[in-house]
């Protein structure tokens, strides 16, 4: 059995390093401010439904399932531009998010900072 061909340009799908399950992770960040806005996973088809959009697109390992940032709460990402790191197993999506990033409401994934962090300040 051959393995399944990548949805992604060929030059584009040989730079990635994919986990054992096909994924990437992927690092979402507000394009204008630097905010880290949430972490996600990505395959193959996520990155270029991606790139083909404008739209973000990931894979939800919990739901086995592709989702559109945005598509049920219209918390939407507007792609900007999507960088790879230098080993290849990570991606940056730079993005406008329209309104909460998190499913919590709060604007960012990161808005809990860890009890022992705080008394080192």
């Amino acid at each position: 059995m051959s393995a399944p061909v990548s949805p992604l340009d060929p030059a584009v799908a040989e730079l990635l390093r994919r986990d054992p399950a096909g994924l990437v992770a992927a690092v979402v960040q507000q394009h204008d401010t630097g905010e880290v806005l949430m972490v996600a996973w990505m395959d193959d088809e996520a990155l270029h439904r991606t790139l083909t959009s404008g739209r973000a697109t990931y894979w939800s390992r919990s739901r086995e399932e592709y989702w559109v940032k945005g598509e049920t709460s219209g918390h939407r990402q507007w792609v900007r531009d999507v960088r790879l790191d230098c080993d290849g197993d990570a991606l940056l999506l730079l993005v406008d998010q329209e309104g909460p990033a998190c499913h919590t409401g709060e604007r960012s994934c990161f808005h809990r900072p860890l009890e022992a962090t705080r008394a080192t300040r």
